[in-house]
C-alpha cells in the first residue's frame, strides 16, 4: 500500500490521505469552527470562508491539502508545502476522539514516505507547539527529531536518510471496538 498514489490518495497502514476539495468544505468548516479542534492549530475557530480559502485545495500547488481517513471515516486534516528544492513542511490535526490511537503517526509516515519517494524531498519539517507533548510524541513516533526551538514552537525534522519506524498501534484500533 506504499506505492505511488493513485488518484492522489496516499496510503498508510491504518490511514489514507485523500485530496481535500470543495466537496469537503462543510465537514472541514465544522471541524475548524470547533474550539477544541483548533486548540493547537492557531487557537481560534475559523469562519467557513477562511476554511474554504485555506483548506479545500484552493492554494494548490503552493499547499497541498488532505483529509485523513481511518478506513473510510474522516479523522483529520493534513497539508504540505514546499519550502525549497527537496524540502518543505507538513502540518496535521486530528479530531480529539481520533488521537492516541496511532493514526497521526501512521498518516505522517505515509505522507513523509510520499514526499521522500514520489516528490524526492530529502528534508521534511514540522513545528508543533513546544507545550503540546502529545503532538511531539506522535511526531517522534513518525520519525521526526527535534532540531531547534523557535519561540513557542519546536522545530522537528525527518530526513530521507532517517528510517521511518514501523507502525506502532499497541493493539489499539479506530474507531473504538473496530
Amino acid at each position: 500500500m506504499h506505492s505511488k498514489p493513485e488518484n492522489g490518495v496516499i496510503g498508510g497502514d491504518l490511514t489514507c490521505l485523500i485530496p481535500a476539495t470543495e466537496a469537503h468544505l462543510s465537514l472541514l468548516a465544522g471541524w475548524f469552527a470547533d474550539p477544541e479542534f483548533v486548540r493547537n492549530w492557531g487557537g481560534q475557530p475559523l469562519t467557513r470562508d477562511e476554511v474554504a480559502a485555506k483548506y479545500t485545495g484552493r492554494r494548490r500547488p503552493d499547499v497541498e491539502s488532505f483529509l485523513i481517513l481511518a478506513r473510510t471515516i474522516p479523522v483529520g486534516y493534513a497539508q504540505y508545502a514546499p519550502a525549497g528544492p527537496g524540502q518543505g513542511s507538513i502540518d496535521m490535526i486530528l479530531l480529539p476522539q481520533a488521537q492516541g490511537r496511532g493514526l497521526g503517526p501512521d498518516a505522517a509516515r505515509a505522507l513523509v514516505r510520499h514526499l521522500h519517494t514520489v516528490l524526492g524531498w530529502t528534508q521534511v519539517t514540522v513545528d508543533p507547539e513546544a507545550s503540546n507533548t502529545r503532538a511531539i510524541r506522535a511526531w517522534t513516533r513518525a520519525g521526526f527529531r527535534p532540531v531547534s526551538r523557535q519561540g513557542t514552537q519546536l522545530l522537528m525534522e525527518c530526513r530521507h536518510d532517517h528510517s521511518i519506524s514501523p507502525t506502532e498501534t499497541h493493539g489499539e484500533t479506530f474507531p473504538p471496538g473496530a
